[in-house]
């Protein structure tokens, strides 16, 4: 990394004192959180909480407008193009083009991320291996299945060997198979190339045991954070992170609304079921 991007820093997100309004308001608080290299962070908490906010500023979909935002010690609000080479990211909403093929899908990606033109053959068949669609490349979108959906995306993100994977509800509407085939791709990531992953989930039972720590959040605001086992040993024996959940939101897993809230999630369980 050049000198001129700045300083890789220790860790792989850093966030100081981020907060973010729509109109009156506000949905990341004060937000202040850091995220360690080649660890699986979850960020979770109520619909509504600020989860999605706080994603789309870390990958420069939203302007950093209060606070500081770092990846891999580069500055988010100065350096957006250079933080976007270190990132792929699969969005809570379905992002695959049906009219296309799977290898044409992943190659237009490879181009957006501008993997060079000589490497782009390989590097679309290595990802398309690696989350097991080689045998329907050729095969229009449009036909897949929501697990094989997701697998494709997940190859989109994985095209340009990302130092950071950020995973929005990544395994949303599908049924316990196809969501284990889309982690088992990214353990696979994991231990092959230390990649970091940042992901929100209502999976509770995803987050315990995928995810080396968790943060939740509440009103925009971080409520706790911790591993699994420490957040649920301060709730009490036999404590479940579904317990955790409740215990700092007083709200069900389903609970929330307004800007990617139960509706958005209803509306994209819905598009994955009539996909398979």
């Amino acid at each position: 990394m050049s000198a001129a991007v700045g300083q890789v820093a220790a860790e792989a997100i850093s966030l100081n004192g981020v907060t973010y309004r729509f109109g009156e308001h506000v949905a990341v608080d004060d937000l202040t959180l850091s995220v360690h290299p080649g660890e699986c962070f979850g960020l979770l908490g109520p619909n509504g909480a600020g989860k999605t906010t706080t994603i789309r500023i870390v990958n420069t979909l939203l302007p950093v407008r209060q606070g500081r935002v770092a990846v891999f010690g580069i500055d988010v609000r100065r350096h957006p193009m250079a933080v976007r080479r270190q990132m792929g990211y699969v969005p809570q909403q379905l992002s695959i083009e049906g009219a296309l093929t799977a290898r044409e899908n992943v190659s237009w990606f490879a181009r957006l991320y501008d993997v060079p033109r000589r490497e782009r053959k390989a590097r679309v068949a290595e990802v398309l291996e690696m989350v097991d669609l080689t045998d329907v490349a050729d095969r229009l979108a449009s036909g897949f299945s929501g697990g094989m959906v997701r697998r494709l995306e997940l190859a989109q993100a994985l095209v340009n060997r990302p130092s950071l994977l950020v995973l929005d509800e990544p395994t949303v509407g599908l049924d316990p198979v196809a969501r284990d085939s889309v982690w088992e791709r990214v353990a696979q990531m994991r231990a092959e190339y230390g990649m970091t992953v940042l992901l929100t989930t209502h999976y509770m039972e995803e987050a315990d045991e995928l995810c080396d720590r968790v943060a939740l959040m509440h009103h925009g605001r971080l409520a706790t954070v911790g591993t699994p086992a420490e957040l649920k040993a301060r709730q009490g024996q036999d404590a479940s992170l579904e317990d955790v959940f409740r215990a700092h939101t007083g709200a069900d897993l389903g609970a929330g609304s307004g800007k990617g809230g139960l509706g958005s999630v209803r509306s994209t369980r819905r598009t994955a079921r009539r996909m398979g």
